[in-house]
């Protein structure tokens, strides 16, 4: 559900070689920067710049592929809680058909979605997006949030087939994942003006969600994995706030009531990192009350870095090191999903 949340062409200000060779003063960095920003833009990171002209690249980053890669993690950690994946090339194929699902039709058609009821906040914040910016037409990209849409729930249905479901689970948490982001983005419900309520929907849809369907499409889904799972997401409440520090001053300005708004940056950026850091470690209370105790040690090793790097980037300076935050601390977070996985399966929860 929040957060998140939503992230970032220079082909047109990227110099030809001839143009270099004319000009003495094109210092070589210059060009490598632009390249950076050029692979920021496409990924859908902040930072980016505008003049891309290339409608799949902009409809690239309408999609946010820099978003994929938790839902991508959290059917692994799905599958492998489950306790009966195996490494053979149906189950293999079938893994990859919803690591699609969830990454790049369901998460992209959310990205999406939301980049079209952000585009008031995003002509304040980050007017060289997309749609803001003009580089696509609306209903260019109301064409793409209804095909991801589609193509998602046609590969949940296709999964539901192969799995031999006699309920249509992968269908209904496709439908449900899809209404939830619907929810999330548009009015009037409209979750993300609440900083706890859109939070936590966007922590559970990075958490929770994929790792249902990953779950659900190799082994049987179950009232513990909801639970445990629902519970972890509120360390995904954590991870999405990050999201809100960017745009502080458009949401401040449209009313909406995002955490950095509400208490401030400071006190937000406290509450982003004990949000991860106490749920992280009641899940590995979890773990010991299951006798999983080696898994329950790694994962509270896995606190100490990240502790470390909340100190040293996120919580000195929120707005200028959220980057640098999320690419040295949030992949312990990720690991420990999996080592929660690799107990859950091994215990037969």
């Amino acid at each position: 559900m929040t957060d998140n949340s939503s992230e970032t062409s220079i082909d047109s200000m990227e110099q030809t070689p001839q143009a270099i060779a004319s000009d003495p003063g094109a210092a070589p960095e210059d060009e490598v920067s632009k390249r950076g920003g050029k692979t920021r833009q496409l990924l859908g990171m902040r930072g980016a710049e505008a003049g891309e002209t290339s409608l799949w690249k902009i409809r690239l980053q309408l999609m946010k592929p820099i978003t994929w890669i938790p839902l991508i993690w959290g059917v692994v950690c799905g599958s492998v809680s489950s306790g009966q994946f195996t490494w053979t090339f149906d189950h293999v194929l079938a893994a990859a058909a919803c690591m699609l699902l969830s990454g790049p039709l369901l998460a992209g058609y959310t990205q999406t979605l939301n980049d079209f009821y952000d585009r008031e906040i995003d002509a304040i914040n980050e007017p060289y997006r997309p749609i803001p910016s003009e580089a696509i037409s609306i209903p260019q990209v109301t064409a793409q949030i209804l095909t991801l849409l589609f193509a998602g729930l046609g590969v949940a249905y296709a999964l539901d087939q192969w799995a031999g479901h006699s309920f249509p689970i992968m269908t209904a948490l496709a439908i449900g994942g899809s209404f939830l982001s619907y929810i999330y983005s548009a009015p009037p419900l409209k979750l993300k003006q609440n900083g706890w309520l859109g939070n936590y929907a966007l922590g559970a849809s990075y958490i929770a969600l994929p790792w249902w369907a990953g779950h659900a499409l190799f082994g049987e889904l179950n009232l513990t994995i909801v639970l445990l799972t629902l519970f972890y997401s509120m360390a995904g409440l954590g991870i999405a706030v990050v999201n809100d520090f960017k745009s502080v001053e458009g949401d401040r300005q449209l009313g909406l009531k995002s955490l950095p708004v509400m208490f401030g940056v400071a006190t937000a950026a406290w509450i982003c990192v004990l949000m991860i850091d106490v749920f992280q470690g009641g899940v590995a209370a979890y773990l010991i009350s299951i006798h999983q105790n080696l898994y329950a040690v790694i994962l509270v090793l896995l606190l100490i870095p990240q502790i470390t790097f909340q100190d040293m980037y996120f919580l000195r300076n929120p707005l200028e090191n959220d980057v640098k935050y999320q690419a040295s601390a949030q992949p312990f977070l990720i690991l420990g999903m999996l080592i929660t996985a690799l107990a859950l399966g091994h215990a037969g929860v």
